[in-house]
Parts: C-alpha cells; structure tokens; sequence
C-alpha cells in the first residue's frame, strides 16, 4: 500500500455565505493529493503526460463528515490500496483538519489513457516501478 501526505490551506474563495468549504472544492483537494502523491514518488502528471499517457477521472466518490472554514490548515492523506493491473487506478483520499478530526473522505478512479488516441492502456512502467516496493 502507498500513502502520501500533503497539506493545503483554505482559502477565502473556497467557502460559501456560511464560511465553510463549498462541497465542490473536495474534488479539488482530492486532485492536489493526488498530483503530490505521484510527485511523491519522484514522478508527476507533467511528466506522465509527456510520456503519452493522460489520466483521466471516471469515478468520483466523496463522503462529507464535517465542514472546514476559511483558513483551516487541512492534511490530505491519499492512498492507493492495490497495484494497479489494468487501466485503471483508484486513489482514497482523507481530510483532517488540524485537530485531527476527519473531515471528508473520497474515493476517485482513473483510467490511464493513451494521450494521442484516447484509448486505455496500462500504468506508464516508470510509474509501475516506483510503485511496486511499496505493494511487495
């Protein structure tokens, strides 16, 4: 299992007339995890995208457990759970607020595309490399 973490801080235009979070930044913050993780692991979505490969969202779960407000530091936590075999791959996200308290949780699954012809193929093998210590 692979799990970064990174943090982010709201920002005054994140939030609604009640001085929380508008429900639909959390894909965003969900995206922010992501792209750290993959940077995390000394890749990142420039270079897959270089590569050839594109990556985008199909599937987008999120579950709302409590809210965050202007200028709470929040701590993503972002997990894959299973290696890739296929096209897809499925990143589970957790926000903490800085006391700790879970926040939101979400589930978003992705489809390694080809970039020129749009069609699914599998993880790029630099990708598939810095990946496979964490899963033995």
């Amino acid at each position: 299992m692979y799990k970064s973490t990174t943090q982010i801080r709201v920002r005054y235009a994140e939030t609604d007339q009640m001085n929380v979070v508008y429900y639909g930044n959390y894909a965003q913050y969900f995206e922010v995890g992501r792209v750290e993780a993959i940077r995390q692991l000394g890749y990142s979505y420039k270079e897959m995208e270089d590569d050839g490969i594109i990556l985008p969202v199909v599937e987008l779960h999120t579950r709302y457990l409590r809210s965050a407000a202007y200028d709470d530091l929040l701590t993503i936590i972002t997990t894959i759970k299973d290696l890739p075999v296929a096209h897809e791959i499925v990143f589970h996200s957790e926000i903490f607020n800085e006391n700790n308290k879970l926040l939101t949780t979400g589930e978003v699954h992705l489809f390694f595309l080809n970039k020129e012809t749009k069609k699914r193929t599998i993880m790029p093998e630099k990708m598939l490399n810095k990946l496979k210590p964490y899963f033995e």
